[in-house]
């Protein structure tokens, strides 16, 4: 079989090397690999940067879907034919996020590594069914960008009917929230770079979008509350933008954190947490439970992740610099064969 193997010294040091067919002990599961999605954290894997750099090669990509084609002994939650995703914290099973199982998360920089490989063998419990009514292309969008939006919306800040959100921004998990708070009932603002964007969020339910080059999107957000301020916020860029986030909720609200796009520290009105008695969610991921939950309420509304574009898995290195790029609008995948 083929896998991709880096060693953190850059795209151009990406190279597929042929390797036996792996074959599951007891309690594992074989999985064929039929499509990928990326996340900005690969690229930090891959180009080695600060923590993220693996300290021996590994595979890496952390997001992929595929069907499971042998099991070991002992194995009871799937059977072959069973279409599966790996969970990107394979140890956290349900409940809060604790430090035993805050772990080896799949896609390095530390062993087990990722699953960019033709096949890949993994215990059971680290693997999740996915929704019936994706594709396999789809479907690879989800363990990370899917959930980590599913946490903050509907776990955390628990959106309900009616609710006014924020969601700053159009990367992955943005368009996720966006979709999914819509389909909870909230109505949502979004917040993005161009015209060209705004409209394209518009067809994907979004009640308002402003273009935050040109517009005060906290004065937008205030304005279109009335004063009151939206009851909750997606925060995906982090950095100062977060006091953004603090002007445009509502005495009472809430802000899912997530984004460090813009840094891992900046200066804050931390005054505003107090004087509007928010809630700051800071927001890993997901539990393989949330994970169920997600996959659930995609196949009862009917929701489809946003794709960008869709590279043959031998092109990871054109995919991996369209990532690096920005500008991307929704995921960018890769498929097998």
């Amino acid at each position: 079989m083929k896998a991709w193997i880096t060693a953190g010294d850059g795209i151009d040091g990406l190279r597929a090397v042929e390797l036996p067919r792996p074959s599951p002990g007891r309690g594992e599961v074989a999985v064929e690999m039929r499509a990928w999605s990326l996340n900005y954290r690969d690229l930090l894997v891959i180009r080695g940067e600060s923590t993220w750099r693996p300290a021996a090669p590994i595979t890496p990509i952390s997001d992929g879907a595929g069907v499971v084609v042998e099991t070991g002994d002992g194995v009871a939650r799937v059977t072959p034919g069973d279409r599966v995703s790996a969970m990107f914290l394979p140890h956290w099973r349900k409940g809060p996020l604790t430090e035993d199982v805050y772990h080896s998360p799949t896609g390095g920089p530390t062993s087990p590594g990722g699953v960019l490989a033709d096949y890949i063998v993994l215990p059971e419990e680290h693997l999740e069914h996915v929704p019936t009514s994706l594709t396999d292309p789809e479907a690879a969008t989800l363990p990370i960008a899917a959930l980590t939006a599913w946490h903050a919306v509907a776990v955390r800040c628990d959106v309900r009917p009616g609710d006014r959100v924020l969601v700053h921004g159009t990367g992955g998990v943005a368009l996720f929230a966006l979709q999914i708070a819509t389909a909870l009932g909230a109505q949502v603002l979004v917040s993005t770079s161009s015209e060209r964007k705004a409209a394209r969020l518009h067809d994907l339910g979004a009640a308002r979008a402003v273009n935050r080059h040109e517009t005060d999107v906290a004065a937008a957000a205030l304005e279109w509350t009335d004063g009151r301020g939206v009851d909750h916020v997606i925060e995906t860029v982090g950095g100062e933008n977060l006091n953004t986030s603090l002007r445009a909720v509502a005495i009472g609200g809430s802000i899912a954190f997530i984004g460090l796009i813009a840094g891992l520290s900046a200066p804050i009105n931390t005054y505003e947490f107090v004087t509007k008695n928010i809630e700051l969610h800071g927001i890993e991921t997901g539990s393989a439970q949330m994970y169920a939950d997600l996959a659930r309420f995609i196949d009862n509304h009917g929701l489809k992740p946003v794709i960008d574009s869709t590279y043959p898995a031998t092109q990871i290195a054109a995919a991996l610099r369209r990532l690096e790029r920005g500008g991307h609008f929704g995921k960018i995948v890769l498929t097998a064969g």
